[in-house]
């Protein structure tokens, strides 16, 4: 195969996979991932603002922060600015297994680079920069 849409769809499905097994025993999964960084640093976020910078839809958002909220991961609490809605933050649960979720996904990189030298990653790095926001101009 020459098309390079091809590799990039068979590496996330891979990555997934094998992130999905690597974080079982944590209790997280990769698609939990942009949620519990983005909630890391104790910062409150309503599901409007995680599903937007996460960049997926309101209801695949709300499902995942569903399940989120079943394990234990993430708590809702009533926005003082709005009523309606409700501010998400980890729980003290997550927060101290973030360390070892983040030693999970460093280690997927090391892993997956296998073979290659600093050089080559700092160029693959800088030609997937250069996709990616193709991508994302693609999006607009």
């Amino acid at each position: 195969m020459t098309a390079p849409g091809h590799y990039f769809s068979r590496i996330a499905r891979g990555l997934t996979r094998v992130g999905d097994a690597r974080l079982r025993d944590l209790g997280f999964a990769t698609a939990q991932l942009p949620v519990l960084s983005m909630l890391k640093d104790g910062v409150a976020r309503s599901q409007t603002e995680l599903a937007r910078l996460a960049k997926v839809e309101q209801p695949t958002m709300a499902q995942l922060l569903a399940r989120m909220e079943r394990d234990g991961l993430i708590h809702r609490n009533p926005d003082p600015a709005d009523r309606r809605s409700s501010l998400l933050s980890l729980t003290d649960e997550a927060r101290a297994k973030l360390p070892a979720g983040q030693a999970v996904l460093r280690q997927g990189n090391v892993d997956m680079t296998a073979g290659l030298s600093p050089d080559e990653i700092a160029a693959l790095v800088s030609l997937l920069r250069r996709v990616l926001t193709n991508v994302e101009a693609m999006e607009r």
